[in-house]
């Protein structure tokens, strides 16, 4: 009997040669993420939406257990109505944070992770310009920010270095003269580097 096993093995080992599955979300393992998202709703052309876009770009280091490190920068356009027009706000923000993993799938091709970061950065509004179209001057003057978001993502694997990203959270800031919380959800991609 182990004499007929032992051919059947080497055939068994011969089809599987040259053959590698990807290893995933192990130490050390880095990624670039690129993010895009809406804020405060729902963006529209419209005079009267205060609503607004941002995009990130972030390094990924993963560490044991399917957890990571994220340190990367953000830019949020946000807009209030006044009369027929809109202010634009923007932020500039640099983010490091830790993020963990919740769930996962038994192929690692799915992730579900909760992170915690600390945020600080740049707020402008209208450009630096106090006086408006009309005549009237801002009160509001540019500053800078600090604070903290909170963030539930979800991962999914499109091949073993593409990674489809989802993603949801709340950023509290101080420092700038418009409002703290901003709700942010959007979409990724992570390029896995090695």
């Amino acid at each position: 009997m182990r004499k007929s096993l032992f051919p059947l093995f080497v055939v068994t080992l011969t089809l599987f040669a040259g053959q590698a599955h990807a290893q995933r979300c192990l130490p050390k393992m880095k990624g670039i993420r690129l993010t895009a998202g809406m804020a405060d709703g729902f963006y529209a052309k419209s005079a009267s939406n205060n609503t607004g876009y941002s995009f990130g770009a972030s390094l990924a280091t993963y560490t044991k257990g399917g957890h990571q490190w994220v340190l990367g920068a953000e830019y949020l356009r946000r807009y209030h109505p006044y009369r027929d027009s809109r202010i634009p706000v923007e932020q500039f923000t640099g983010e490091g944070g830790f993020f963990f993993g919740v769930l996962s799938d038994g192929s690692k091709t799915f992730f579900l992770s909760a992170g915690v970061s600390a945020v600080a950065g740049y707020e402008t509004v209208n450009g630096g310009k106090k006086l408006l179209f009309d005549g009237s001057t801002l009160r509001n003057k540019d500053g800078f920010l600090y604070g903290g978001a909170v963030t539930l993502q979800a991962e999914t694997y499109l091949t073993d270095r593409l990674v489809l990203l989802f993603y949801g959270r709340e950023r509290c800031l101080w420092g700038g003269s418009t409002e703290r919380f901003h709700a942010q959800y959007g979409v990724g991609l992570k390029i896995m580097l090695d």
